[in-house]
């Protein structure tokens, strides 16, 4: 049974909360798992709950949440929180709160005898604009995890999204892995594609390269005096060296070799 990790006096700061030492302990994901499990839903039916909340997530999404591998924006939270009954995100996911499991059970069954005496209900709210959902194949393969085989027909899944979240000519959405396009795409975020094979410097696109998949910003370089014939075509134009660059400054960019395969899958649209 997973435990809920207690902190140090390290761990604070002279506000009481750090963020930082919150996200290293992964609290959002201990308290994820938590209230699931206090409600006694698998992660396939927590899936289900949220998708009748306009939320498109599998449950390998959600193991990643509670993990603490990813965490969910804060539209995704809200609905996590309506489909869990936590009706005080502060209080639930911040430090330690003021109840245990058992208390929480109880809190959440006052909360229902209160609901059912009709006494207690807010006003309904105004009925929204109908959302309009769309199918998008998404690869269950992400771009960085090791190879190219995010391309195969059979690693792609059809996800419901709300239709103002797709852009405009996206074709398929891939999974971003790793942190080295952050802060722009961050790791298990779905970036959409549309299908290319050319790319202008800056562009950020989806490549494979010597196998593997990328998500990288293109550009290009004239190729070193040693590289210059293999770049020379035979009318005798050299051509440029494509370059892969990461957002995140820790990762060096990356020259493609001459030597290895390489091909633009697509041009990222969002």
């Amino acid at each position: 049974m997973q435990t809920r990790p207690r902190f140090s006096a390290a761990a604070s700061t002279a506000e009481g909360y750090n963020a930082a030492a919150e996200r290293d302990a992964n609290i959002i994901g201990q308290r994820l798992f938590e209230a699931r499990k206090r409600k006694g839903l698998t992660l396939a039916e927590l899936s289900s709950l949220l998708g009748q909340r306009g939320l498109a997530i599998q449950k390998t999404g959600l193991q990643r949440w509670e993990s603490g591998q990813s965490i969910p924006n804060a539209y995704q939270l809200l609905a996590v929180c309506h489909a869990l009954d936590i009706t005080s995100v502060l209080d639930y996911f911040s430090d330690v709160p003021d109840l245990n499991g058992e208390g929480m059970k109880k809190l959440a069954d006052y909360k229902a005898d209160l609901v059912a005496t009709g006494k207690y209900r807010p006003q309904p709210r105004a009925a929204g604009p109908k959302i309009i959902y769309i199918e998008k194949p998404v690869s269950d393969l992400p771009v960085s995890a090791g190879t190219g085989e995010f391309l195969d027909e059979n690693s792609f899944e059809m996800v419901r999204f709300p239709a103002t979240t797709v852009p405009e000519g996206a074709e398929f959405g891939i999974r971003v892995s790793g942190d080295s396009m952050e802060p722009v795409y961050h790791d298990g975020q779905i970036v959409w594609v549309r299908s290319c094979d050319s790319l202008i410097p800056g562009e950020v696109g989806i490549m494979v390269y010597d196998g593997e998949g990328y998500i990288k910003v293109y550009n290009e370089q004239e190729p070193a005096e040693a590289l210059q014939e293999a770049y020379t075509d035979s009318e005798g134009v050299l051509h440029m060296q494509p370059v892969l660059v990461s957002y995140n400054e820790k990762y060096a960019p990356k020259a493609v070799s001459p030597e290895l395969k390489f091909s633009i899958v697509g041009r990222v649209l969002n």
